[in-house]
């Protein structure tokens, strides 16, 4: 390898996300006509019925007992999947393919098979999860005592995996008395960001602004030796922005922004994920804490430093696929 090859690639500057909100046509859009008039009829008529039986099935899965509600999820999801998402469906089957080329069709077949399970478990669990922290015996932990050690000691970043049931996360976190303030993107959907919100609130998780709105007031939490949670493994716009799976380090996901956190306020990196052992129980793993290496000068380590995070959470996903949330988007190059 010669000395010019050796050096790290260049990585381009990361793209500011602004989150933006609808806007709510008024009746002056609906006498507009043309597309305005769509648009009220869109977010007045259509986007209440989808948010009526949202509702409707978001209460309905409450009458339901845990076991009960996830075993109908999986059973949702496995029926669902094919026939009203094919194009994620797709997209799933490309990246087994691509992941685990070693296994064989009827092998890819059945990874394909438990990940829509799982998928179909997480949409109706979210009904019933808050109710796990009164069950603790359904989520068995390993090696928490890093991440409280990392907390009383400094500023600490608590970095995600979208495995198991990651909403079991805050909860899980008030066991050892830390309650991290999160980067938080609505879902697409009123009533749908009004479950998501009033859950998690409920779970115990403090919400940062969505988009680039919330790194100021993350770097103030982490300066004054608070707790920041994000995930590193995330699908933008159907591509797989993380984990890396073999392609260039890149600025436009989670990992950059963490790495880039923790070099601004000398925060303890703290990976950890929790899996699915059987229906509604969980383990939970703590990863060992990752504090950045000394640079001599600003940014000359940031591909070092993704591909430090990387490497860590990158194995874990590999291994749970089955479980992974992101498994229908694709693995184009960023």
């Amino acid at each position: 390898m010669t000395e010019e090859s050796a050096k790290p690639r260049p990585v381009s500057r990361r793209r500011a996300w602004i989150f933006t909100r609808r806007d709510r046509p008024g009746l002056r859009a609906f006498l507009a006509g043309g597309e305005e008039r769509k648009a009220f009829l869109r977010h007045w008529v259509h986007d209440n019925l989808w948010n009526a039986a949202n509702l409707l099935g978001h209460f309905s899965m409450k009458l339901l007992p845990m076991d009960a509600c996830s075993a109908f999820g999986a059973k949702l999801g496995v029926y669902a999947i094919p026939r009203f998402h094919r194009r994620a469906e797709k997209r799933a089957r490309a990246t087994i393919r691509q992941l685990r080329p070693d296994l064989s069709p009827a092998g890819q077949e059945a990874l394909l098979v438990e990940n829509c399970k799982a998928q179909g478990r997480l949409m109706t669990e979210f009904s019933v999860v808050n109710r796990i922290a009164r069950h603790p015996e359904r989520i068995s932990l390993h090696g928490l005592e890093i991440i409280e050690k990392a907390t009383r000691e400094g500023p600490t970043i608590i970095v995600g995996l979208h495995l198991g049931n990651w909403e079991i996360g805050p909860i899980i976190l008030q066991r050892i008395g830390v309650s991290p303030h999160a980067f938080y993107v609505p879902p697409v959907g009123r009533a749908k960001a009004w479950i998501a919100e009033r859950v998690r609130r409920k779970a115990g998780l403090n919400f940062l602004p969505p988009g680039f709105q919330g790194v100021r007031p993350a770097v103030k939490i982490l300066r004054e030796g608070g707790v920041v949670s994000a995930f590193c493994d995330e699908g933008f716009a159907t591509v797989i922005r993380g984990p890396f799976f073999g392609r260039p380090p890149h600025m436009e996901g989670n990992i950059a922004l963490v790495v880039r956190l923790a070099r601004m306020t000398g925060a303890t990196i703290c990976p950890w994920y929790n899996i699915r052992t059987d229906g509604f129980r969980f383990e939970a793993h703590a990863l060992p804490a990752i504090k950045l290496p000394p640079e001599e000068k600003p940014g000359e380590r940031a591909v070092e430093d993704m591909l430090l995070l990387n490497a860590a959470v990158e194995p874990i996903v590999r291994a749970h696929l089955d479980q992974w949330y992101f498994l229908d988007n694709s693995l184009r190059p960023l």
